[in-house]
């Protein structure tokens, strides 16, 4: 196979024509050629052969065929030949994204700003667009999808499913129903990749990875859905644990138990934004304020081992791994931010007090002249752990954000992994930089799945 960056233009012709340029038509061993097939996402067209004489590697293509293979823009792509009757241009890669509040300038509200920096970022390599699960016609098998327009600004085009789909739906609600698992499953039956599947709940990485000794020796005690008696044998064996529920996010009620065998039983937790600490002289009295809480129902959480964290200025310091797939299919390290919690609260997360800082400085100041070598393990086990939730999880993954803990012997710990891990670590002035290596990261794992990408590219 072939594969080369080519220069899209269109002309006026009504007839399906595609013209080559001389040194194009050559590389693509089109010589005698009065046909080929004009490919595009899953559409395929037949289309007349003409050659130019022009230097570099350019396609002029008809207006009839443009409209018939609905060839979104014009500039520069990737074209591919495997020396059959087939050209494909592309890759053709679509974002999945939605918002409750849509505007012309926003069609994806909050998320509008990461889209287009993502497609931003592709544009020159590939046909990228987002589009929501409204966009999509099945009966047609087209979408109709957000493209840049060069200004700055989107325009809508109808363009074929695409050879690739990088779900970024923003919820567990946007993403639960028939109708998202009936989507998914219908790419994924035409042999759409279509990655990230879903969100995980806290108890499904636990579940995955219950068999996996590679894993195991860095995942603290866990138990889901506990009952009251495996609670307290935990709280006496651990002194403390995290108590949490399966589905929550941004540290969303989760509850700091701890056991103290002359003091008693303390729960921390947030309430109205700020801080409570309680204590109870027994554990029954602890259970009935959990339950109180939640009006009985205490199903769906999970209780974890708590681990005796690194610590700056006496306050529990974790760190978010943002980890990706990337155009070897090689799980990488994109971005580190660590996250220092906020005097008194459950969680480092930032909305709950907590303040983010890079992993060197974090480390040096707890680990000195070590930092750099207690960095590099953690890098290689987030890897190792990565690589255990993708060869224990039956779909396609090509992203994940790992919050990871160091105790003060070094051990590496992973307390939760994020099939669609937020961006907030970089918008930290120093890690910008790994932002932008994580959109590139998308972008190249995007051509691999598409296979629009040369052997010898990094």
């Amino acid at each position: 196979m072939s594969l080369t960056i080519c220069n899209v233009h269109f002309t006026q012709q009504p007839e399906r024509i595609v013209w080559f340029s001389s040194p194009l038509a050559k590389l693509l061993k089109l010589g005698g050629r009065k046909s080929v097939n004009v490919k595009l996402g899953k559409d395929i067209v037949p289309a007349s052969v003409r050659t130019i004489k022009r230097k570099g590697h350019h396609v002029y293509m008809s207006a009839g065929l443009r409209r018939s293979v609905r060839v979104p823009k014009s500039g520069n792509v990737y074209l591919s030949n495997d020396e059959g009757e087939d050209i494909q241009l592309g890759p053709l890669i679509g974002v999945l994204t939605d918002s409750p509040t849509r505007s012309s300038s926003a069609p994806f509200g909050e998320r509008s700003g990461f889209v287009k920096q993502l497609l931003n970022l592709g544009q020159k390599k590939a046909y990228f667009f987002a589009f929501t699960p409204r966009d999509i016609n099945w009966q047609q098998e087209t979408i109709h999808g957000y493209f840049l327009d060069g200004g700055g600004g989107w325009t809508r085009r109808v363009v074929p499913l695409p050879d690739v789909v990088y779900n970024r739906l923003p919820s567990r609600r946007a993403e639960t129903g028939t109708a998202m698992t009936t989507l998914r499953e219908r790419f994924v039956r035409k042999k759409i990749p279509f990655f990230n599947w879903s969100f995980f709940n806290k108890s499904d990485v636990y579940s995955m990875l219950d068999k996996d000794l590679e894993a195991l020796q860095h995942l603290p005690e866990s138990i889901n859905n506990p009952s009251p008696e495996k609670i307290k044998e935990l709280l006496e064996k651990h002194q403390f644990l995290y108590y949490k529920p399966t589905a929550g996010s941004l540290g969303i009620g989760i509850y700091r138990l701890t056991y103290h065998p002359r003091k008693g039983y303390f729960v921390r937790y947030r309430r109205n934004g700020g801080n409570v600490l309680l204590r109870f002289s027994n554990f029954n009295s602890l259970m009935k304020m959990l339950r109180t809480r939640h009006g009985g129902n205490l199903s769906s959480y999970v209780v974890q081992q708590g681990i005796r964290l690194v610590e700056i200025d006496s306050c529990p310091i974790d760190f978010r791994f943002h980890m990706h797939k990337d155009g070897n299919n090689n799980w990488v390290v994109a971005g580190i931010g660590a996250k220092k919690a906020g005097r008194g609260s459950v969680t480092t997360h930032i909305k709950n007090g907590g303040s983010l800082m890079t992993p060197e400085q974090a480390l040096s100041r707890t680990f000195g002249t070590k930092s750099e070598e207690v960095l590099k393990e953690a890098k290689a086990v987030a890897i190792k752990l990565s690589e255990a939730i993708e060869r224990n999880y039956s779909h396609t993954l090509g992203e994940l954000g790992l919050d990871i803990g160091i105790d003060r012997d070094s051990a590496v710990w992973m307390f939760e992994a994020n099939a669609k891990p937020g961006r907030s670590i970089f918008k930290h002035p120093a890690l910008k930089e790994q932002g932008k290596a994580s959109l590139e990261y998308i972008l190249d794992h995007c051509l691999y799945l598409s296979k629009f990408r040369r052997r010898d590219e990094s």
